[in-house]
């Protein structure tokens, strides 16, 4: 995604709200599935621009209000790494997001072309969960403890959609992502699956678990589906001494991810 050209550092003024770059922006937006049909996403603020510009990909766009572009040297620099740089009045920006609170930059980025599933590495497997917040925390724990895909199976929540990502905090920009997979698909993994319980299974920390796996965890009521646990090598228990019944699903996942990055799980013999 990275670009080694160099963009003037200039904007374009857009003042129309039917302008079709605004048109487009609005429409990823309001709908958590448009990427799908545009290959596009809509990163709204400076953490998910910056982040992906860290990270190497280039902005099809770059949005400004007009009083950024005036006071923010810093944002405009980013017009270098950008293909086109417009910016609009204050009010038109506040059309195009969905948080309560405005910023006043954003950009589109175009997304990969769909990636295929990379076998023998450390993986999260995501079966229908359907909450964007815990999915989106999901994969930050993800980036931070060094997972190297996610595969998201069909009935979770859109990867990609505004909600996801902004509860990602930018770590879709560090994760070979795939999604809309059949149950079948993990059997290319070629790793060892642990599905994560909270009654039944090895206890966490305290039992050899084999690395690199691929952790699964569950619809969030549901579980994990029947086809996918009987998959499974290991269930795996989360010690619980105060006595809940479970963890939310995110909780549970970093747990999970951190005991496998810091070796509290000892490879299996």
């Amino acid at each position: 995604m990275s670009d080694t050209g160099s963009a003037p550092r200039e904007a374009q003024p857009v003042t129309s709200r039917d302008n079709p770059l605004l048109q487009r922006i609005r429409k990823l937006s309001a709908d958590p599935g448009a990427y799908r049909k545009l290959g596009q996403v809509w990163l709204e603020g400076d953490h998910l621009v910056s982040a992906a510009l860290a990270r190497g990909w280039m902005l099809d766009a770059l949005v400004m209000s007009d009083q950024a572009w005036t006071a923010r040297a810093d944002w405009q620099s980013w017009s270098d790494q950008a293909r086109r740089t417009v910016q609009v009045p204050a009010e038109l920006f506040r059309q195009l997001g969905t948080l309560e609170s405005p910023v006043s930059v954003g950009a589109l980025v175009t997304l990969p072309p769909a990636a295929a599933i990379a076998p023998g590495v450390f993986t999260l497997v995501l079966d229908r969960l359907q909450d964007a917040g815990n999915v989106g925390s999901i994969l930050r724990s993800a980036a931070a403890f060094g997972v190297h895909q996610v595969l998201a199976l069909k009935g979770t929540a859109a990867l990609w959609s505004p909600k996801v990502m902004r509860a990602g905090m930018g770590a879709h920009f560090g994760l070979h992502l795939v999604e809309g997979l059949a149950t079948d698909a993990v059997a290319e993994l070629g790793v060892p699956l642990l599905a994560t319980s909270s009654h039944a299974g090895l206890v966490l920390g305290q039992s050899p678990l084999p690395h690199p796996c691929g952790w699964v965890l569950g619809h969030e009521g549901q579980g994990i589906a029947p086809a996918l646990m009987a998959r499974c090598t290991h269930t795996v228990s989360i010690p619980q001494p105060g006595g809940e019944e479970s963890l939310n699903v995110a909780a549970a996942a970093a747990i999970c991810l951190f005991a496998s990055a810091t070796g509290v799980i000892q490879p299996a013999r």
